[in-house]
């Protein structure tokens, strides 16, 4: 994560629609672990939005929403003069959606999901971390949270295939 010149504030969020997506509406200004209340903002929307969409609108809304993220991402980044910062939750929002999309109903598996992401959104294996260094723009932001939802989906799938 880069310095940032602007140090972002509530006042900062609300400032321009792209800076309320981009800190998941203020979550991201919590100081402690952004990026985990972010992907636990995640849940709750889930939650609100799957139940009611069929799946492949649902998929449509995800891939809106990145898109959405990458623009919202790139403009905040801009005008906090760090292409990464800190506080933009937005990527882990939408990444963990997908994963949740494809989680197997419960609680147990959703905090399995939940714990299996943060571990790879933190640790970054390869290719994330390249990606997380190389991408330096709004969809640089999304692209490295996606792949670390798709090496969740496949930790989950292993283990759901085990457990059968």
């Amino acid at each position: 994560m880069s310095e940032s010149i602007v140090r972002p504030s509530l006042r900062f969020v609300y400032s321009h629609p792209a800076h309320f997506i981009a800190f998941g509406g203020g979550i991201g200004l919590i100081h402690f672990a952004p990026g985990t209340f972010g992907t636990l903002l995640a849940i709750p929307l889930f939650h609100v939005l799957q139940p009611r969409l069929d799946a492949w609108t649902f998929l449509a809304v995800i891939v809106a929403l990145f898109w959405l993220g990458a623009w919202a991402c790139a403009v905040t980044g801009r005008a906090l003069g760090a292409a990464d910062h800190g506080g933009m939750v937005w990527d882990e929002v939408v990444a963990f959606f997908l994963v949740l999309f494809f989680v197997p109903p419960g609680a147990y598996w959703q905090a399995f999901a939940f714990v299996v992401f943060r571990f790879f959104d933190i640790f970054k294996p390869p290719p994330i971390r390249y990606y997380d260094r190389t991408l330096k723009n709004g969809f640089g932001v999304m692209w490295d949270d996606l792949i670390a939802a798709a090496y969740t989906l496949l930790v989950l799938a292993a283990l759901y295939a085990w457990l059968d």
